[in-house]
């Protein structure tokens, strides 16, 4: 990976009773999605299969940090504009 990588993490997701976040990977044309906890990427495009693979580490050893960040987004807050904490 060669120039600036951005990551997005959504909110925490439920269904059947299980939670989960996506994680969101992108350089340039390159973009990469992926899920959490499984840290395994979902749909990948121009990332190399080495790349996806270290993506895959990267969700795995950042996993506890990753879910706070997902618990964190409070989507109406967000919604609203309202800065408090």
């Amino acid at each position: 990976m060669n120039g600036e990588l951005n990551m997005s993490v959504s909110p925490i997701c439920t269904k059947n009773g299980k939670k989960y976040a996506f994680v969101s990977f992108s350089e340039g044309r390159r973009s990469a999605e992926g899920k959490i906890p499984d840290c395994k990427i979902t749909s990948s495009t121009g990332f190399h299969e080495e790349e996806v693979k270290q993506l895959e580490e990267y969700m795995r050893r950042e996993l506890p940090q990753l879910k706070k960040m997902a618990a964190g987004i409070n989507i109406m807050r967000n919604f609203m504009n309202d800065t408090k904490t």
